[in-house]
Formats: C-alpha cells, sequence, structure tokens
C-alpha cells in the first residue's frame, strides 16, 4: 500500500493511442498520483508526451523501469495487446502492482495465471475497462437497479462504425499471436458491460467476418450471450456498418430504453480537453442526444419520453486504483472478472469457427 499522503509514482508502457489518449491524461488528472516515466523509443512521442507532462522521464524499455522499481509505486501497461501479459508478469516479479489495459491477455488460463501471481505477491492487478464509466452504461446501470423497464429480457449493444478501408497495424493483423480483431478490442468492451450488468454467461453464439478487402482479421462480429440469469444479450462489433444502429436498445417487461451516439469522452480526450479542465462539466451530453424510455412506441417518432443521461466519468476509474492502493480494497475492475470476460471471448471464438453454440460453466 502506498502511505497516505505519499504520491503514487506511475510508469506508463506505451504511448500510442491508449497511452497518449486515455491513460497518461487520467492519470495526471487524478488525485495522489504522479504520472513518473514513460516507456517509448519514438522521439515524435517524447515530444508529444514531453509538451503536455514537462516533467516526466522516459525509458527506452520497459527492462529500465525494472532496474529501479524502487523508485515506482504503479505500473501501467498501455502496449500492444502480444506483449501485456510479459510485461505484467515482469512487473509482478519485480514488485510492482499492475494496471493493464484491456484484453488483460490473449485467453482466460493466461489471466488467471497473472491474478494468481498477483495474490501470492500480495500486489494489485487491474484491468483498465474505461467503458464501465461511460454515460449510457451508467445510465442504463441506474434504470435497471430501479426496476424503471420491469425484469430485463435483452440487452442489445452495439459498438459500430463505418470504416470501410483498412488503417493497417497490428490490431488489424491475422497473426494469432498479436490478439488482433474487433471480437478482443471493442468486443471486450461489450462483453463486460454485459457481464456486469447481467451476470455469468452460460451459453454463447457468435458470428464473426473480415468484410473488407485485404482485412485478415475479425472487422464485423456479432455475440449472442445466454446469461444465467435468463437475459439475452445481443453484442455487435463493427467496423463496416454503413448505417448506425442504436447504441444500447434494452427491453424490459415494463418498457424499453433506447440510446443513440457515444459517450463525449473519447473524442474529448482526442481534441485535448482534459477532466478537470474543462468548465462545461466533463462527460455531460446534450438532451438532444438522451435516451427514451417507451413501451409500444417508435422513440424515432417521438414515442417514449427522453431520460436524462448520467454524466460519463472516466477518472473514477484512476481514483479508484488510488484509493485500492492507499487503503489496500479492491481495485474498480479485478483480474478475474477480465478473465470471466475472456471465458466468454474465446467461446465466442471457437462458436465463429465452428459455426455452433458453446455452454459455459458458470464459476464461483
Amino acid at each position: 500500500m502506498t502511505g497516505t499522503g505519499t504520491p503514487t509514482r506511475v510508469g506508463l508502457v506505451g504511448y500510442g493511442l491508449a497511452g497518449s489518449v486515455f491513460h497518461a491524461p487520467l492519470i495526471a488528472a487524478t488525485d495522489g498520483l504522479v504520472l513518473d516515466t514513460i516507456v517509448t523509443s519514438s522521439q515524435e512521442r517524447r515530444e508529444q508526451a514531453r509538451a503536455e507532462f514537462p516533467g516526466v522521464r522516459f525509458a527506452a524499455s520497459p527492462d529500465e523501469l525494472w532496474q529501479r522499481a524502487d523508485s515506482l509505486d504503479l505500473i501501467v501497461i498501455a502496449s500492444p495487446n502480444k506483449t501485456h501479459v510479459p510485461i505484467a508478469t515482469a512487473a509482478l516479479k519485480a514488485g510492482l502492482p499492475v494496471v493493464v489495459d484491456k484484453p488483460v491477455a490473449g485467453s482466460a488460463a493466461e489471466a488467471r495465471e497473472l491474478a494468481a501471481l498477483a495474490e501470492e505477491r500480495g500486489l494489485l492487478l487491474s484491468v483498465f475497462q474505461n467503458r464501465r464509466w461511460d454515460n449510457d452504461f451508467l445510465t442504463l446501470a441506474r434504470l435497471v437497479a430501479a426496476g424503471e423497464l420491469g425484469d430485463i429480457q435483452r440487452f442489445e449493444s452495439r459498438f459500430e462504425r463505418w470504416r470501410p478501408q483498412l488503417k493497417g497495424g497490428w490490431r488489424e493483423s491475422g497473426a494469432a499471436e498479436e490478439i488482433g480483431g474487433l471480437l478482443y478490442d471493442l468486443g471486450s468492451h461489450v462483453v463486460d458491460q454485459a457481464l456486469v450488468l447481467f451476470g455469468p454467461a452460460v451459453r454463447v453464439y457468435a458470428e464473426a467476418d473480415a468484410r473488407r478487402p485485404g482485412s485478415e482479421t475479425d472487422d464485423d462480429t456479432f455475440i449472442a450471450i445466454t446469461h444465467a440469469s435468463g437475459v439475452r444479450s445481443h453484442l455487435y462489433a463493427s467496423a463496416t456498418t454503413a448505417q448506425l444502429g442504436p447504441r444500447f436498445r434494452v427491453l424490459g417487461s415494463t418498457a424499453g430504453y433506447v440510446k443513440y451516439g457515444l459517450d463525449p469522452q473519447e473524442a474529448d480526450l482526442r481534441e485535448g480537453r482534459r477532466p478537470g479542465r474543462e468548465t462545461t462539466g466533463w462527460g455531460v451530453e446534450p438532451e438532444s442526444l438522451w435516451g427514451k424510455i417507451g413501451a409500444g412506441e417508435s422513440p424515432l417518432t417521438g414515442g417514449g419520453h427522453p431520460v436524462e443521461t448520467e454524466p460519463g466519468d472516466y477518472p473514477v476509474y484512476y481514483a479508484g486504483i488510488a484509493t485500492a492502493l492507499r487503503e489496500g480494497t479492491a481495485p474498480p475492475v479485478t483480474a478475474h472478472e477480465a478473465a470471466a470476460a475472456l471465458d466468454v471471448l474465446e467461446a465466442a471464438r471457437r462458436s465463429a469457427r465452428e459455426g455452433t453454440a458453446v455452454t459455459l460453466e458458470v464459476r464461483s
């Protein structure tokens, strides 16, 4: 545990999209955390980071961090997926708590091995699942908890984009070791949200296609989950959707909730806006984007009544990490929760490959 009043010195591994847009700004905005060192060998990325965080130090490789592990208190891993397990393992063996960007590993077994290592060493291990603090998800969680929709019967969640041309890079690589494709990228988010809301999965069916010319891995994926609770989740992750559907359509025994549009926080972070600096309220969206609740009516023709969207709140994640390190409490997202999501993703990959539904055992 970090002592009360002592800043937690953070080493960030990777300064690509995840590191520069999400982790570094959120770490820097969190009371009690200090962005100490960024691991990147790119001079361009170093200059980019130095412009926003003038006092930050740099390292060319994670090995440099282990050589001075006593000067750091937390390692955040935002490097390519294939490096997550080896770097997290090295950090834990060096005696350092770890946050890993999703997916924590390529398999549930690897995730549980990391969790066991962290528990053996008495160290924090958490997975960055920022979409738990999206505005629409927070709103839906509130509605479900309050019984506003009755008993939930079907949960439809879409993370759809229109990107008909490939961008290149490891995320679109077909090499198994890269852990690329939308199933493990956006699929990690939609599956995690479904499990948080409706509990463990007992049956998984999936379809995964490579639609774009030259695509080596899935870019249009559907996952159907039957939860032990009886709820059915229909989850979509796509880069080839010419007409976007609702982000959420949730059907209950007394009402349904439909919400279009994406949480504004990612776009704000990409544009250089930062939590704590904005005067208009972080994570707040206009009333025109609020979702609607109704029964037997179409929200597109004015049916249903609007429900105010909760403000999105990505900063809650690292505030929770700071508290967990200081007080020894559980982190906001555990490695075992991430492993449960990977159970579903592995089952989905198998289902898509074999064309059959896969049954899962509920773990205690």
